[in-house]
This record gives structure tokens, sequence and C-alpha cells, in this order.
């Protein structure tokens, strides 16, 4: 099973990314999105059943990250076939999912 850094992406503006998809295996994971823009964003993440998460999927909707700011969610269980989906309102914003499978 992996463990250490699990999933990272550099977000393309308002689209959905998949930063964590495990197959066969149950993730516990912790989510750090950073702003690396001039301007501040709007951040989301979902834990979803697909790769276009439900409105009762998101965990984050619109969470504000200034320039240079952090979210971070911890303890999230990703299970077998499940997705971590994360978006932003602009570029130059990164997701990474670390953690270990079991």
């Amino acid at each position: 099973m992996a463990n250490g850094r699990l999933g990272a992406a550099d977000l393309a503006a308002n689209t959905n990314t998949t930063l964590y998809n495990p197959t066969g295996a149950t993730g516990t994971v912790t989510v750090s999105v950073v702003n690396r823009n001039a301007s501040g964003a709007l951040v989301r993440l979902a834990l979803a059943a697909t790769a276009a998460p439900t409105a009762a999927e998101w965990l984050e909707y619109d969470a504000y990250l200034p320039t240079a700011g952090v979210l971070e969610r911890a303890a999230i269980v990703v299970g077998p076939g499940q997705y971590l989906v994360v978006q932003s309102s602009a570029a130059s914003v990164s997701a990474v999912a670390f953690g270990f499978e079991e």
C-alpha cells in the first residue's frame, strides 16, 4: 500500500480536478490547497461518488483563499472508487493529498 504523497495537482480555473481516487484500498489523507496567485481565489473540495460531485458531496464550497493562503483538511477517509475532487476559481492554485492507504 502507498503512503506519503498520494496526489498533487496544479489547478486550472473553474475545472473539477480529481486529486485522489484509490483503487482497491482505503486512503486516509490530509489535503493542502495553496494559493500561489497574486489575488484571492475561491476553492472547493468534495468527496464524491464520481469525478463530477453533486451538491451534497462538497466538504468545502467557495472557501476564500487569500494570496499565499492555505486551506487544510485532515483525516479524510477515501474509500475504493470514491473521488477526492478539488476546484479553484483561479489558476496558480496547488492541491496536495498526503497520507496512507490500507
